[in-house]
């Protein structure tokens, strides 16, 4: 079995388990669990598996290369309170929400002038892809606009608070298809493998099929980060903004690196890069701070971080616990104005973002805080694997 430790007391027992047996697989070399973890298919959310030679498409995740970007701009911040309506108007008109949401009008990045025919997969799905670049999906995915306080100058503007945008979305449908195509192959090429492992089939590296999911994989983190450059572009287009610092960080994937004197594949399922130096965003909820985070490259967690709070619920028990009456006292409480969400995303489902951080304070360093103002979400999320 592979060494594997966590950060974080009190973790979902479920997702625990999950990491234990992952460590099991024959491919594993060394796990970690974010104090963000909850469980997922295989791999749990917030779960690190680094892997000999063999990528694993369920411990990528559904949801490949899914990512957040913020943007600061050279706005006044107080255009939240003085101009909102047009700051609402900017959400509406340069991104989608929902499954299947799409532009009319298709948006134009160099992406798509990418290979596509990398698989047949991405072959068949780049239509879709091009209506759907600049969408931001369903479930967790968010447009929101915030103010950022700034204390550290080294990140290259003057301390005080800003106008910034937040968003996190991924790959949308084609990433999805990519994902079930080549889980589903995986596991075809591993009947071997006991029921709780099976959705941790691998692909070797070395064979037709890894490398094609690994090509693809690769296609998805450009489309991924396409997606969020369309809706940063066009929403500073329409506000006639600036970008004067511009930050983002990418989970669900898989990354070649030098761990312990050796090349492994390093698994991030809703786990973030944490290099020394490298900056990071950790999102908290629609009511919760989100931090601009520096990462201090702790061996330990092989220089990774949890990617968010984390859910404290199922999407059915949240559903089932809350109201909106009790959900928009909070939201009024903390000034923020909701334009729709699930009852599925409310804050009270997930974990305290401060708590999250505490746990991992070995492992980033806090730079900056955001505070979420005005929050878009898919009106009644449909369930979305993060």
């Amino acid at each position: 079995m592979a060494p594997w430790r966590q950060w974080g007391r009190g973790l979902d027992a479920g997702a625990v388990a999950q990491m234990a047996n992952d460590c099991k697989l024959p491919v594993s070399v060394r796990g970690a669990l974010m104090p963000d973890a909850h469980v997922g298919y295989g791999l749990p959310i917030g779960g690190v598996l680094a892997t000999d030679n063999a990528v694993i498409p369920y411990a990528v995740g559904v949801d490949i290369a899914c990512r957040v970007k913020l943007s600061v701009y050279d706005v006044d911040v107080v255009t939240i309170d003085t101009d909102a309506d047009r700051l609402k108007q900017a959400i509406e008109s340069e991104t989608r929400f929902g499954v299947g949401a799409s532009f009319k009008v298709r948006r134009e990045h160099e992406v798509m002038d990418e290979d596509w025919s990398v698989t047949e997969t991405t072959r068949r799905n780049k239509d879709k892809a091009w209506a759907q670049l600049g969408t931001s999906g369903s479930g967790n995915h968010f447009v929101e606009f915030g103010s950022l306080r700034v204390d550290d100058v080294s990140l290259g503007i003057p301390a005080g608070e800003y106008l910034a945008l937040l968003t996190h979305s991924g790959s949308r449908g084609t990433g999805a298809q990519v994902a079930g195509t080549y889980s589903k192959l995986a596991r075809a090429l591993h009947p071997e493998l006991p029921k709780e492992l099976a959705q941790l089939a691998w692909l070797d590296l070395g064979s037709p099929e890894g490398r094609e999911y690994w090509d693809a994989m690769q296609l998805m983190g450009k489309y991924a980060a396409a997606n969020h450059a369309c809706i940063h572009r066009h929403v500073a287009r329409r506000l006639g903004a600036c970008v004067i610092l511009d930050v983002e960080n990418h989970h669900n994937f898989a990354w070649k690196e030098r761990h312990d004197g050796r090349e492994v594949v390093v698994h991030r399922k809703g786990a973030t890069p944490a290099g020394a130096g490298v900056l990071g965003v950790i999102p908290g909820s629609m009511a919760a701070p989100t931090y601009l985070v520096r990462g201090r490259g702790s061996d330990a967690s092989m220089n990774s971080a949890a990617h968010g709070a984390g859910r404290a619920m199922s999407r059915t028990q949240a559903k089932a616990t809350f109201a909106w009456s009790q959900v928009n006292r909070l939201l009024d409480d903390r000034g923020v104005t909701l334009m729709s969400a699930g009852l599925d995303e409310v804050p009270m489902a997930y974990k305290n973002i401060d708590e999250v951080m505490a746990a991992q304070a070995d492992l980033v360093e806090p730079v900056a805080s955001f505070a979420p103002r005005i929050v878009k979400m898919a009106p009644g999320s449909e369930p979305a694997e993060d």
